[in-house]
């Protein structure tokens, strides 16, 4: 009988461990999924505004000369981050391919201009910068116009700020909700041995001494509850950097290892937290009061 017992009650305390790892490791990945869209929000907000295209058109009287040393210039230029020289004959060319029909033999001549398209650095495109860049580059005598999106630079950077805010709003709350979770998955823990915690109180344990077995298995369930975390976090950064390898979201990996890091010691952390305030709560509670 005494064996059966023992058995249902080792089964018991293996389903509760089981239940409070499967509770934390949950949360920390997802907190660290949310920690891995925060760090790389400006990389992806930044990799969109790089494929906005600034094109230079030049006039017909321009010189084979003074466009290469425009282009060696904007090579050189702090805010270019690429340059695509498009010839008149190949914009012909292209243009030709997406009407379905030589459109210069309908005209006579070919009216499109020799262009190049630069892509600025992240960091150079906001509607301020991007209009004085144009304007020192349509002062040049032999360029035509400058031409860009405006409004959609303008769109673009007013959802980045807003996305940030958000994220990070988010950020907080869903920490502070990871927080009650664990705690309560550990209160539950420690909950099931309240009176054992009274019973050693009783017999002349010292708080610390109570304290500390509990503490240490929590920390240990906080441990490899994070571990599988990471391992999820891993798995997910994987396939995202598989799937957008042009984000190159594994580029920094100090910030991630300090997000990694954060994660695990966040799991050890709120789990010593946790039991700590758990049982000093009991310790401090009436035997009468534990059956409430």
């Amino acid at each position: 009988m005494s064996t059966s017992f023992e058995r249902y009650q080792k089964r018991r305390l293996i389903s509760s461990y089981f239940s409070v790892v499967i509770s934390i490791s949950l949360v920390l990945f997802l907190l660290g999924i949310l920690g891995l869209l925060v760090l790389n929000t400006k990389k992806v907000a930044d990799h969109f505004k790089e494929q906005i295209a600034m094109t230079v058109y030049f006039k017909e009287t321009a010189k084979e000369v003074e466009i290469e040393q425009l282009k060696k210039s904007l090579a050189m230029a702090d805010y270019t981050k690429s340059t695509t020289y498009v010839s008149k004959e190949e914009a012909a060319e292209e243009h030709s391919k997406e009407i379905g029909e030589d459109f210069m033999e309908f005209l006579g001549y070919n009216p499109l201009q020799n262009s190049i398209d630069v892509y600025m650095n992240a960091d150079f495109v906001s509607s301020e910068q991007v209009d004085e860049i144009a304007a020192e580059l349509t002062a040049k005598n032999f360029v035509d116009e400058v031409i860009y999106d405006q409004p959609l630079i303008a769109l673009l950077n007013e959802n980045v700020k807003k996305i940030s805010f958000w994220v990070l709003v988010v950020s907080g709350i869903f920490t502070f909700i990871a927080v009650l979770l664990i705690n309560s998955s550990i209160r539950l823990a420690v909950y099931s041995k309240r009176f054992i915690i009274k019973t050693m109180q009783m017999v002349g344990a010292t708080k610390g001494f109570i304290r500390r077995p509990f503490i240490w298995q929590s920390v240990k369930l906080g441990i490899i509850g994070a571990i599988l975390a990471l391992i999820g976090m891993a798995a997910v950064l994987y396939y995202l950097n598989k799937s957008f390898g042009e984000l190159n979201l594994l580029g920094d990996v100090k910030l991630l290892a300090a997000l990694f890091i954060g994660i695990f010691l966040m799991g050890v952390i709120i789990t010593w937290i946790s039991t700590y305030i758990a049982t000093s709560r009991f310790l401090n509670l009436k035997t009468d009061e534990l059956y409430y």
